[in-house]
């Protein structure tokens, strides 16, 4: 910046210093003419190739120009708009003969100048890509860990169910063989076989999925009843849906752990009270499920903010169940999933979108 005001301080200085000839070259040439035109006058003493000037002539306003392109200097609307745009930029410098105006000098900063006014914020804008990309490189390492961290918790959680998850399986059958209640067996091999998709899903974070030809319709009622059994009856569970089979790219421990997350926020949300629908629909390349609750609603601007990891409204909760929602249903499904609706204390419907299976 200082270095840009010098150099337009030296640019004055030379146009100044040309007035000043023209002034004592007019008084020399005061016995040889009384009238010198000042367009050859201009043309011939200026040896200025980069400034733009325009000299007007005090007599009768003519103007002759310097360093400016001659086809546009024959469009008065653009002369006009180039004068005030050089008075702004510099102060116009007058030229007297016998102590009167003879003509004033408008200029305007030289191409040199205009470059050299716009390096700085360049400068600022490179400096401010590289911090970019150092905060970007270093925000990526530091993400890159806690996933390492988060994946290894998550195998070793799936290692230590694996555990208590063998002897259950032994002490159910041997339920059965002291005549224990069918019932109640059948019921403790549901939450066992359940244990054992917890602990699958735990298996797989951190490794690409294998994804299977599947119907999402069937898939999606299994995991819907298997949770209204496990809730309370103040839940009113309505399930809107198309005729199966429909059929995608799916893993199946996944997508059960995605519609669970979600039912389990919508009844949080709810306090344990009120309405929760699902509803699936389709179209010719995607199928579509709404889980839709009457709870306390979101705002407008958390719309986004909902699915990001560690974000939870909920006093214990670590916020990683829409984020995972999100990981399955977009990283690894290849589908979108977004609120598509809210209203505080109304309720929320969330979307998940996947495309229909192509041989």
């Amino acid at each position: 910046y200082v270095f840009f005001q010098k150099f337009k301080t030296e640019e004055r200085i030379k146009i100044e210093t040309w007035s000043l000839a023209q002034s004592s070259l007019l008084e020399a040439n005061d016995d040889l003419t009384e009238d010198i035109d000042p367009i050859v006058l201009f043309a011939y003493t200026n040896l200025n190739t980069s400034t733009p000037m325009i000299l007007v002539e005090a007599k009768d306003g003519s103007m002759s120009f310097n360093n400016i392109d001659d086809v546009k200097t024959k469009d008065s609307v653009y002369v006009a708009e180039l004068l005030a745009k050089f008075e702004k930029e510099n102060t116009p410098i007058p030229i007297r003969y016998k102590g009167e105006l003879y003509s004033t000098i408008y200029y305007g900063n030289s191409v040199v100048l205009n470059k050299l006014k716009y390096y700085p914020l360049t400068l600022i804008l490179v400096i401010g890509l590289f911090g970019a990309v150092a905060f970007f490189f270093y925000r990526s390492t530091k993400v890159a860990s806690q996933n390492k961290l988060w994946t290894g918790m998550a195998k070793e959680t799936a290692h230590q169910i694996g555990t208590p998850l063998s002897s259950l399986v032994g002490w159910a059958e041997l339920l059965k063989i002291e005549n224990v209640n069918p019932e109640y067996i059948t019921e403790i091999e549901k939450d066992i076989d359940r244990l054992i998709i917890i602990a699958e899903r735990f298996s797989k974070i951190g490794s690409v999925p294998k994804l299977e030809k599947s119907d999402i319709v069937i898939e999606t009622i299994e995991s819907y009843e298997y949770l209204k059994t496990r809730f309370s009856n103040l839940i009113d569970f309505q399930l809107k849906t198309i005729e199966p089979p429909y059929y995608v790219n799916l893993n199946r421990q996944l997508f059960s752990w995605t519609i669970e997350n979600l039912v389990k926020n919508a009844i949080d949300a709810m306090k344990g009270k009120g309405v929760l629908k699902v509803v699936i629909e389709k179209t010719k390349k995607e199928v579509l499920i709404t889980i839709t609750d009457t709870g306390k609603g979101i705002e407008k601007a958390k719309f986004k903010t909902i699915f990001e990891p560690g974000y939870t409204s909920k006093k214990r909760g670590w916020g990683l169940g829409l984020s995972l929602a999100k990981r399955i249903i977009e990283d690894y499904h290849n589908g979108k999933i977004k609120v598509i609706s809210s209203q505080i204390n109304k309720g929320t419907s969330i979307q998940i979108s996947l495309n229909a299976f192509i041989d």
